[in-house]
């Protein structure tokens, strides 16, 4: 990764908050998410953005190059060649400045008191190392997009989730210290789980990890053909992280049969949480998803065994 955009607005102020934005092929949401970081109400002299562009084959670095020249914060953005989320999430660690990084993906949207909040939260407890806000839908969502939603209303709802399932990194703030402690991300952890794996060894560091009390908004995709390939990136991505720590993931829950078990019990808590009869399509959205999720595990566990593993992740944006 190369250095082609750097703005120092505040030289003589150290950053209290780094914010990390790894993107991929995000032209069509990128906007947005940046829009909603320049609208906080944390100071921004406090904050850094810094966005590594991991590879892009559409406008994505054209959007953050147009939208970073107009911040009033300091701002790194790094592009290269495809070479991984974990590689690209070490470029954000090793460059961050702040003491928090809080992650951002390329289709969220962050409340105006997002920053603030996750900055408070981790400022008060001095020993947690990663700290996950809490989805809510965006008005209008679709469908397919609504019933993806779901399991992660539901992981928020539920107590004592995230010591059972490490946090994905959109929407978590970690502290710098804890995770250049566990030696970054895991950079073979080049398409899905490096979140999860980063996680696993902060919590066996003696790190917690808890929700917080912060929000944010995730656009998903919003046809069952996106919504399909991106299960099979998935499948494919976690793999890897599969065959790195299997105390971290078991494929065992990922299959169709299981999938639609889970969609029935997710239907009927969501229902009592929601009243939304559209819940009763969750078990088959489940297997649906689980179906792809199945067919990319099973190319990449081929590819391992052949020695083919040059694949690229799929385009695959809201």
């Amino acid at each position: 990764m190369r250095l082609v955009f750097k703005k120092q607005v505040n030289s003589k102020v150290k950053p209290e908050v780094t914010i990390g934005i790894c993107v991929r092929n995000c032209e069509v949401t990128l906007k947005r998410t940046i829009y909603s970081i320049i609208n906080q109400d944390f100071p921004h002299a406090l904050m850094e953005v810094i966005i590594v562009d991991d590879g892009s084959e559409d406008k994505t670095l054209d959007v953050a190059l147009n939208l970073t020249s107009k911040m009033n914060m300091n701002v790194k953005v790094y592009s290269g060649e495809w070479s991984g989320i974990g590689h690209a999430r070490n470029v954000v660690v090793d460059n961050a400045e702040g003491d928090y990084i809080i992650w951002v993906d390329g289709d969220m949207v962050l409340p105006k008191s997002h920053v603030r909040k996750q900055v408070e939260f981790m400022e008060k407890n001095p020993n947690i190392g990663v700290a996950k806000a809490k989805h809510l839908v965006l008005p209008k969502e679709n469908l397919v997009a609504f019933l993806e939603h779901v399991p992660y209303l539901i992981y928020d709802v539920t107590p004592g989730v995230l010591s059972s399932k490490m946090p994905g990194t959109g929407g978590a703030i970690y502290r710098v210290s804890a995770i250049r402690q566990v030696k970054g991300f895991d950079n073979n952890l080049r398409y899905a789980g490096e979140d999860q794996d980063a996680a696993f060894r902060i919590k066996k560091a003696g790190w917690i990890i808890t929700h917080s009390p912060a929000i944010f908004y995730e656009v998903r995709v919003q046809t069952w053909k996106k919504l399909f390939k991106k299960y099979i990136w998935y499948g494919y991505g976690n793999h890897d992280l599969y065959n790195k720590n299997r105390a971290i993931f078991s494929v065992t829950r990922m299959n169709p049969l299981g999938g639609f078990v889970a969609g029935i019990l997710y239907a009927f808590t969501a229902y009592r949480l929601t009243k939304y009869k559209s819940l009763v399509l969750l078990p088959f959205h489940f297997v649906f998803k689980m179906s792809a999720w199945c067919i990319g595990f099973t190319k990449a566990r081929i590819n391992y065994i052949t020695g083919n593993q040059t694949q690229k992740p799929l385009h695959v944006s809201s």
